[in-house]
């Protein structure tokens, strides 16, 4: 494909993660305290202004605001900008996967965007409410059925039974985790999370799901460790794991299959 076209697309994919990403934030906001992501529209939450186009056009508005509301001119959170940028990049990069790797089928890539946009929210909800609501895990269920469904049918290359064990050991062992320190080492959210990350990453293999689940704990550990050592959380502090589950993920879907070949070629020599 011309390189010019490639750079329209993906830069029309990531302005469009931007936009998701705007609406991901109403997510944020809404879903934990069980309010319509619909109505009412968006709003100031300290003057209860509601919210204008011009003020709601993704990262751009924050910019020329200042970062604050325009008519109390109260700070507007970080993470709203951030948010968009970070499913901005997201997009672009699945644009990129997509036109550069064209051996991945379009109904896996699909899914795989989908899970790694609902991540974006999961992972700031966990942060800040040390929950995985799921309102918004559940219908992933779905995404993963239907994407691996469709992925077999057209005759996507991918490992089936890898995906059913990748599910399988992800849930057992979270869901250990969560028995054996009955609730305090591991949340019941992080084991309903764990059947999609485990068999999306599955269908690539066995192999790339289990370093999926490594990748998270050897996250999760250099994450805790340095707050730990930096006086920022001590060994009774409660971080939540969802966003290492969902840094573990991306890890092992972008790189794990390639560091599995590698793996592989060195053990052949």
């Amino acid at each position: 494909m011309n390189p010019a076209v490639s750079i329209v697309i993906i830069g029309f994919a990531a302005i469009l993660g931007a936009i998701i990403g705007s609406f991901l934030n109403v997510v944020i906001s809404r879903v934990p305290e069980g309010e319509s992501v619909v109505r009412p529209r968006s709003r100031c939450p300290v003057c209860h202004t509601e919210i204008g186009p011009r003020d709601n056009i993704p990262v751009v508005s924050y910019l020329v605001l200042r970062g604050r509301c325009r008519t109390c001119r109260t700070l507007i959170p970080r993470s709203y900008p951030l948010v968009e940028i970070a499913t901005a990049v997201v997009w672009a990069i699945a644009a990129l996967v997509i036109l550069t790797q064209p051996s991945i089928g379009i109904a896996y890539a699909a899914m795989s965007l989908v899970i790694a946009t609902a991540l974006i929210a999961l992972t700031v909800i966990d942060l800040r409410t040390h929950r995985l609501p799921r309102v918004i895990v559940f219908p992933l269920y779905a995404v993963v059925v239907a994407g691996l469904g469709i992925a077999a049918v057209t005759g996507d290359a991918g490992d089936a039974w890898g995906a059913v064990l990748g599910a399988a050991i992800w849930t057992v062992f979270l869901g250990g985790l969560w028995w054996g320190s009955r609730g305090r080492g591991m949340g019941f959210g992080d084991v309903t999370l764990a059947p999609v990350l485990g068999a999306s990453l599955g269908w690539q293999s066995i192999w790339v799901s289990l370093a999926g689940l490594l990748a998270a704990f050897i996250i999760g550990a250099v994450v805790a460790g340095a707050l730990l050592i930096s006086g920022r959380a001590s060994r009774r502090s409660r971080i939540p794991f969802g966003p290492f589950l969902a840094a573990g993920w991306a890890v092992a879907l972008l790189v794990g299959q390639w560091a599995w070949d590698v793996y592989s070629a060195g053990l052949m020599i």
